[in-house]
């Protein structure tokens, strides 16, 4: 099979490019390391998202009693900390694992992917398309991955550059703080409505399935909950308001981490044509970015912290990740690729200097 067009493109020096018999030999060793796993998985995969479950659950629970004391400052302190454990673990965990299809073979509806539905405002089957399937499968191509700035942040020097980017530095903050709105609206894609591509007879059916979430999501924490408070109304309500908004924080910084680092690449869509396996598994290792850490801190993410081998096995339970890394890395090495990792704060710190680098006109 040949190459394919134009592969050096947006080429990173740290990583060396591969001929076709050295890619087919790369995807023999990745699947290997995959098929490992797959003849492994089984009853302790199962009890450790039933775990993971009950977790989410129980500390909820737990986080809105302590709310209902509010008034009290260190049962608040301890409410909103619960509640923003468990809104975290659901939606790293819990619900973004499920969804990729890690634990069909379960055959539980309560962990069943195309049918889950998580506790942000966006829908699950918008995530499912917008994520699932156009990121998985075209991981950092410009013009087909949605996710390369999510529409609003340049990070990169190939993305064209417009003058309302010079203010990413400011409105990166409160994307940062309501980040699941911005997941919420990404596959409505408003911007083709203001360049006449779209109807707002169109954008609006679309819209309906999030209106619903929306709506659904807002009475429960910041009605129905602070209703029946009574005298702890208010605090029930902050305490929910700051629990979203840790999740949307600490989303926004795992998500961003993964994606956007130094080493991290795009390409043209031409890497498409002819493109074989290897040369898939070669774009999920040059187009991502891993977290080191303790095991808490890895489960607190949804193993996104293992955002190379979560691009490589989507569909693989998360929990494993952890013990193919060093396997994964070995087999990077080997073929030259440059196997991205280091701390929270080496990663996030370059993911801030691209947002403010990239809102003026830098071409490299």
């Amino acid at each position: 099979m040949n190459m394919p067009a134009k592969l050096q493109y947006f080429k990173n020096a740290k990583n060396r490019e591969l001929n076709n018999a050295e890619l087919a030999a790369l995807a023999e060793e990745l699947d290997a390391i995959k098929q490992e796993v797959l003849d492994d998985i089984g009853e302790q995969d199962a009890k450790y998202i039933k775990k993971v479950y009950a977790t989410v659950r129980y500390s909820g629970a737990l986080g809105r009693a302590c709310l209902f004391a509010g008034w009290f400052p260190p049962a608040w302190i301890l409410g909103t900390g619960l509640l923003g454990f468990s809104k975290i673990l659901e939606n790293m965990e819990l619900g973004h694992n499920v969804m990729h299809g890690q634990y069909d073979w379960m055959n539980d509806p309560r962990f069943n992917g195309p049918n889950y539905e998580w506790d942000i405002v966006g829908t699950a089957d918008n995530w499912r398309q917008t994520h699932n399937y156009k990121h998985h499968t075209y991981t950092n191509i410009k013009g087909m991955d949605d996710d390369i700035g999510y529409g609003l942040v340049r990070l990169f020097p190939e993305q064209r550059w417009k003058a309302g980017y010079l203010l990413q530095p400011l409105y990166s903050i409160p994307f940062c703080l309501l980040f699941q709105w911005g997941v919420a609206i990404q596959n409505l894609e408003i911007g083709k409505v203001l360049f006449g591509k779209k109807t707002a007879k169109q954008l609006y059916q679309e819209w309906k399935p999030t209106e619903k979430k929306v709506g659904q999501k807002l009475f429960k924490d910041y009605v129905f909950f602070p209703l029946i408070a009574g005298p702890a109304a208010l605090p029930v309500f902050t305490g929910n308001l700051v629990a979203n908004g840790i999740r949307n924080v600490w989303t926004f910084s795992i998500i961003f981490c993964g994606h956007f680092t130094k080493d991290v690449e795009v390409f043209p869509k031409t890497v498409l044509k002819n493109e074989s396996r290897g040369h898939w598994y070669m774009r999920q290792i040059r187009g991502s970015s891993n977290l080191t850490g303790s095991e808490a801190f890895h489960i607190l993410t949804g193993h996104l912290s293992h955002q190379i081998e979560h691009h490589l096995y989507p569909d693989i339970p998360a929990r494993r990740y952890r013990k193919m890394a060093p396997k994964v890395e070995a087999v990077c090495k080997k073929y030259g690729l440059n196997y991205n990792n280091a701390s929270l704060f080496k990663q996030y710190g370059q993911v801030l200097g691209r947002i403010v680098k990239y809102a003026f006109p830098f071409k490299k």
